[in-house]
């Protein structure tokens, strides 16, 4: 059964004796663990009707490049071959998304969609509940708890969200059972956007090319399980105390797949569940508590993505510093090439442009030495987004919103005032070396991408 809670109409419309059901797969790409499918299943059951899902790919994704484009794609071939397993037609058009369901919603007497949480992704849906004459039903199925269950507010911290969420884990941290659909929909042409070949159709995509994609990390729910048990059995234990060091490979890998909704947090989260000891603990704090606290910020701050969303304290700390002397000072491009004095932030640099993903402690590192290395501190926050979306494979994501924020003081406290970056929390090159072997780090970077470039 689907908790009530995550089901919430977007118009008022009713539904309409037409051809099919349709799913709206946009921000949920998957076959299991999906809410909105079984959802969409249960209602073309209902009404005996079979059942479409829809996918839409723009060339105009904020931020998004090849990189990204090419790392969706794979996980919806992937999703293409799961739902014709289960009698389900994959529809694809290549069009920005809410045309063509508003086109195919002529043919249909019910809109489900998943729920996304970003500006685009809310305009979407927003603009879709307009234009068509049926209803439309979003079901949140990227959140273990949805986002209004938990909370009607921003939240400050973790610490303020964590008890909000845990009074509700029993009730939504829960296998989700696939449906049964009774009429199959395999039979029906509809206009579909090959994406049998992968070359040929980032060809025809007119998106950035000039970010490669990353050969040894390919999209899809099976290389997600693939990832997710290779951490469970031989590095779940030793996540709590080693998942910071960058030099120590101990993390899941897992970010780009739940930011493309490729596998569900939920599988994750229980999966993980079956095991004993602090690993499980600390990794549940950041797939639950800190990742939805992240869903909480971009969900009712509309600034999330620019400096005037951080708290005003953050805000009013950093401008009364803005004038302060600085011992370095760089460009947006130097930045970009990690032509910097310090070796440990140009190391973190060159692996998020080489590997599409930067060590968890580097990425605080990186973004406090922006503040201390650009003027204005706006031009930093924009800096720090900019390379954080166009390179992380996980970027354009309510955790990278989350985790440049908190870079700037966001679900942080005020700590004792300096130079430059007044109450922000600082760090510093002499922490990286006191706690790990960060030369290590910039070595195995360097090989990694001298690897990446001979290929």
């Amino acid at each position: 059964m689907i908790e009530k809670d995550r089901i919430r109409p977007l118009n008022a419309k009713k539904i309409i004796n037409r051809k099919y059901v349709i799913y709206w797969m946009q921000a949920s790409p998957r076959a299991s663990y999906n809410h909105a499918l079984e959802y969409a299943v249960s209602e073309a059951n209902k009404s005996d009707k079979p059942l479409i899902v829809f996918f839409g790919i723009t060339d105009h994704f904020p931020s998004a490049n090849l990189r990204h484009y090419t790392f969706m794609l794979e996980g919806l071939q992937e999703v293409k071959d799961s739902l014709e397993e289960r009698g389900i037609k994959l529809v694809v058009r290549y069009n920005s998304p809410e045309f063509e369901i508003a086109e195919l919603a002529r043919e249909g007497g019910l809109i489900v969609v998943d729920r996304g949480y970003t500006r685009i992704q809310r305009y979407w849906r927003r603009c879709v509940a307009g234009l068509i004459d049926c209803p439309i039903i979003q079901v949140e199925s990227d959140a273990i708890v949805p986002v209004e269950t938990v909370s009607l507010k921003e939240e400050y911290t973790a610490a303020s969200i964590r008890p909000k969420i845990q009074r509700f884990l029993r009730d939504y941290l829960r296998p989700l059972r696939p449906i049964k659909l009774k009429r199959e929909s395999l039979r029906y042409r509809l206009e579909t956007f090959d994406i049998s070949n992968l070359d040929r159709a980032l060809k025809r995509l007119q998106i950035d090319h000039s970010v490669a994609p990353i050969a040894d990390l390919k999209g899809g729910l099976s290389h997600a399980e693939t990832l997710l048990d290779e951490f469970i059995v031989n590095k779940l234990k030793y996540y709590d105390s080693l998942r910071n060091d960058p030099s120590r490979d101990f993390v899941s890998h897992l970010s780009p797949y739940l930011h493309f909704g490729q596998i569900s947090p939920i599988q994750v989260a229980l999966e993980v569940m079956t095991k004993r000891g602090t690993g499980p603990d600390a990794f549940l704090e950041e797939l639950i508590i800190r990742r939805e606290l992240s869903l909480n910020f971009v969900n009712y701050n509309v600034d999330y993505d620019r400096f005037e969303g951080l708290p005003e304290w953050c805000r009013a700390t950093l401008k009364k510093h803005e004038s302060d002397k600085r011992e370095y000072l760089y460009t947006l491009a130097q930045l970009e090439k990690g032509e910097t004095h310090d070796s440990y932030w140009n190391a973190a640099q060159k692996e998020m442009v080489g590997t599409g993903k930067m060590a968890g402690y580097m990425r605080m590192y990186w973004g406090k030495k922006i503040i201390e290395w650009v003027e204005r501190p706006e031009e930093a926050y924009r800096y720090a987004l900019y390379l954080n979306d166009k390179y992380e494979l996980d970027g354009r994501d309510p955790n990278g919103y989350a985790g440049v924020a908190w870079c700037f003081g966001k679900h942080d406290r005020p700590w004792s005032e300096r130079p430059v970056f007044g109450n922000i929390r600082y760090m510093n090159a002499d922490g990286l070396k006191r706690k790990f072997d960060i030369e290590k780090y910039v070595r195995q970077v360097n090989d990694r991408c001298r690897a990446a470039e001979a290929r």
